[in-house]
């Protein structure tokens, strides 16, 4: 049983550059993960159901429309959980929006904790570590124009991959 995810990709040079960092910190998991803004979390999927799945994130991505996103300093989820992350500061509620479009149907999922927008890039470290990623990237900063998102799924070693994208209706056809 196929295990998925659906994200927005970070863009080059900020998608690299940010997973570049990750791998710096010694997170061994870190060049199978590509940067991203968490839609659907890890979620298991039958072989049978994806063309479903893949329906239903098309229809969804039809129904919302491109917007913004900046991302801009750090936060982390300590003590509740052991991530660091660059914060999405423009662009939440249209990553709301979008990650409850996709949440429905054949995607229906609970959440372990309330959805929150953000870019991992220290996880599961020695709490220097985290610190460490907080203080560093507090001065990160990027904007850029979402036009699509992707689902993804995960191959083991070679990690999680992007199977397709799905192109949001552009601003104002919504």
């Amino acid at each position: 049983m196929p295990t998925i995810g659906v994200a927005i990709a970070v863009p080059d040079p900020w998608g690299a550059r940010l997973q570049d960092y990750r791998s710096t910190l010694g997170d061994d998991c870190a060049a199978g993960i590509p940067t991203h803004i968490t839609l659907v979390p890890p979620y298991d999927v039958a072989d049978a159901e994806l063309p479903a799945v893949e329906q239903h994130l098309a229809q969804a991505s039809t129904t919302t429309p491109s917007f913004r996103v900046r991302l801009r300093g750090t936060g982390t989820f300590r003590p509740v959980s052991p991530v660091v992350f660059v914060t999405v500061a423009e662009g939440i509620g249209g990553c709301e929006q979008l990650a409850l479009s996709v949440r429905r149907g054949p995607l229906t999922c609970d959440l372990d904790y309330p959805y929150h927008p953000h870019v991992t890039v220290a996880h599961h470290l020695q709490e220097p570590l985290l610190d460490k990623a907080f203080e560093e990237m507090a001065g990160f900063e990027c904007d850029f124009e979402v036009g699509c998102f992707a689902l993804y799924v995960h191959h083991g070693e070679q990690g999680w991959l992007p199977t397709r994208d799905f192109p949001l209706a552009p601003i104002g056809e919504e």
